[in-house]
């Protein structure tokens, strides 16, 4: 299923708008002898693999090729972390369908994944794209390289969204961990209004023992600030558990207060498990992920 113009959620005038953004911040990063924030400095090993016709001498690891007693020889394989893999995990779960004024809460997802995507475009890296819905996790595109590649991402990203039955719930995919094959940047996008948020950043804190993680907590405050009722009840229905439950006008008021507070404690959860945190609100989602990044390299040097 494509996506159409009306459905689309971040349309290609506003990608553009992005990526003269990205063209303008991230410059500064490449110029001279500033290092980027998405190359690293050298190689880490990945691991060891029987000798094949082609290795390069130096490859060979002398001391395990003893233990086979050089049948076969054994060589060492490395991760170049310059050329390491951005695999950006977006949330797409039915939670993000909420929103007001025509802007739900996957909106602004999609533009930050339009970003990073197009930021890693720019530093040639490659990116890919994974969702996850509840305990599903599904590898939507491979990592490649290039622009139009990075467009796909957004594009994979929306179609996800409209070939999802509202009410359904995809209880395939798997572990994460076993969908990455290199070491990878892992930027996780998601709004985190879920049942168990901190069984979530558990398994993407225990990820950050190998791949490079940081969440990208989305606001989602404004898609609950809802305009003033009369007296009365409301019939509020939760789309990710299915129960429903009677509101009155003062706790309809103050949903977008919760939110925040939810989401508050959602941020010291990820910090306590050493995750870094960046906080996006719609429409300044580049300009909170450039400041974040600068920060985070400056940290990293």
């Amino acid at each position: 299923m494509s996506t159409t113009t009306a459905e689309r959620l971040v349309s290609w005038e506003e990608i553009q708008d992005i990526e003269l953004v990205i063209l303008q911040r991230m410059k500064e990063y490449s110029l001279g002898a500033h290092h980027s924030d998405f190359h690293g400095s050298g190689y880490d090993l990945a691991g060891l693999r029987d000798w094949q016709p082609g290795d390069r001498p130096s490859a060979i690891d002398w001391a395990q090729s003893t233990l086979t007693n050089f049948s076969p020889l054994i060589t060492r394989e490395f991760d170049l972390e310059s050329t390491a893999s951005v695999i950006i995990v977006a949330d797409a779960s039915l939670s993000t369908r909420c929103g007001v004024d025509d802007t739900p809460i996957a909106k602004v997802i999609a533009r930050v994944v339009a970003t990073l995507a197009l930021a890693a475009a720019f530093f040639q890296d490659r990116v890919g794209l994974a969702a996850m819905d509840g305990p599903s996790r599904r590898l939507l595109v491979p990592p490649q390289a290039g622009k139009n590649h990075a467009m796909h991402c957004v594009d994979a990203y929306q179609e996800c969204l409209h070939a999802a039955e509202p009410g359904s719930r995809d209880a395939g995919g798997g572990d994460l961990g076993g969908l990455l094959r290199r070491r990878s940047l892992l930027p996780v996008v998601s709004d985190f209004l879920m049942d168990d948020p901190e069984a979530c950043l558990e398994e993407f804190a225990a990820l950050a023992h190998w791949h490079d993680v940081f969440v990208v907590l989305v606001d989602s405050a404004f898609a609950f600030d809802l305009p003033p009722v009369s007296a009365g009840w409301v019939t509020g229905y939760d789309v990710e558990t299915g129960r429903s439950r009677l509101l009155s006008a003062r706790e309809l008021e103050r949903l977008g207060e919760r939110v925040r507070e939810w989401q508050d404690g959602v941020e010291r959860i990820a910090r306590r498990h050493g995750l870094e945190v960046v906080r996006v609100t719609r429409e300044a989602e580049h300009e909170a992920l450039a400041e974040f990044l600068r920060g985070r390299k400056l940290r990293k040097r």
